[in-house]
């Protein structure tokens, strides 16, 4: 199998060849949740969900030198920077055929090279990917269970219901509705109120997330040049004019049937005065007039961030499936290799 390291944001012909890998092994990785379109992918697989530096291979095999795989390697540059984390695709007709393995290989050298000491990646419980991260011996870590609303189902009265019980709980406070870029005027308040959920559940081995106004200009870029329509809605504290909450939905132009739930945020000073569940329910109103499309909105949480699971079960959330992040040590990986390679070993 020959491995070629590519650059995603130069190679658009590979990243082409990615996202048919990922159309392909679609059924058996992620047979429920929504399929991402070309160009929601191609920023995926390009700039991340949060831009950080990437690196990618695409594997080749026989005499025509078809593609059989593939990684992206995300390297992160201001968090993290022990870390890569690793995004492994095989052609489902090849698998059980080594070729998972050599690419774990590959990524782990070129992480290694590049100073990393730690991988990091993602499998949905029942996916192939979970049997193979086991093998490897890599180190179970946090569990996210994602979550779909089903807009048809939510019973007539029932957004107006929860509204109105917010709202005398959040006497007060004010909403601000925008969409696509955020405005200049909120930006700084934006950041702080996304840094807010630094203290949601993560893995142990990864230092949460800042923000900055910077990093928020970059996140709105990133959305338009993928095609998605971001819609946000924010609570403003009336006595100090700050913001308080903030939650943003964005709608994939290619599909407007679905809505994917990116933050929903509330700042420490002001918990407690059911802003998650104000500007939640605000946000669905929102989307009834601007999206009459949308049929379903997607979200995710840690299982153990039991506020935000509450609330989204008020909503009437049901539970898609499962994804496990898994941690393994990069100096492991060549005895892991190793021990699934061999003949008899459990996963190949």
């Amino acid at each position: 199998m020959r491995i070629e390291v590519f650059d995603p944001a130069v190679d658009t012909d590979k990243v082409k060849a990615c996202y048919q890998l990922y159309i392909a092994g679609k059924p058996v990785d992620d047979p429920d949740g929504p399929t991402m379109s070309a160009p929601v992918y191609s920023g995926w697989f390009v700039h991340g969900w949060d831009g950080s530096p990437r690196e990618a291979a695409l594997a080749a095999s026989g005499d025509d030198e078809a593609c059989v795989g593939a990684y992206v390697l995300q390297l992160p540059d201001k968090e993290n920077t022990h870390l890569g984390r690793l995004t492994i695709l095989v052609a489902p007709d090849q698998r059980r055929s080594g070729h998972g393995a050599e690419l774990l290989q590959h990524a782990a050298s070129r992480a290694a090279d590049l100073g990393r000491t730690l991988l990091s990646g993602e499998t949905r419980i029942g996916s192939p990917g979970t049997p193979f991260a086991a093998a490897i011996g890599a180190r179970p870590e946090l569990l996210e269970v994602r979550r779909v609303l089903e807009l048809a189902d939510i019973p007539a009265g029932r957004l107006a219901e929860l509204r109105g019980r917010a709202e005398e709980a959040a006497r007060g406070y004010s909403l601000i509705y925008w969409q696509g870029p955020t405005p200049e005027e909120h930006i700084d308040q934006v950041a702080t109120v996304v840094s807010a959920m630094a203290d949601a559940p993560h893995s142990p081995g990864e230092e949460a997330h800042g923000s900055d106004a910077q990093r928020v200009r970059e996140s709105d870029r990133r959305a338009a040049e993928q095609g998605v329509r971001r819609y946000s809605v924010a609570a403003s504290c009336d006595r100090t004019g700050e913001l308080a909450g903030l939650t943003q939905i964005g709608v994939d132009s290619t599909d407007p049937s679905w809505g994917f739930q990116f933050v929903t945020a509330v700042t420490r000073a002001h918990r407690g005065h059911r802003l998650g569940l104000l500007i939640k329910v605000a946000m669905l109103d929102r989307l009834a007039t601007a999206e009459p499309g949308i049929r379903h909105i997607q979200t995710g949480n840690a299982d153990s961030n039991q506020y935000m699971i509450a609330i989204n079960a008020e909503l009437g959330y049901k539970v898609l499936d499962e994804w496990r992040t898994w941690e393994l040590d990069v100096a492991a990986v060549p005895a892991a290799i190793s021990r699934v390679s061999r003949p008899g070993g459990a996963v190949r």
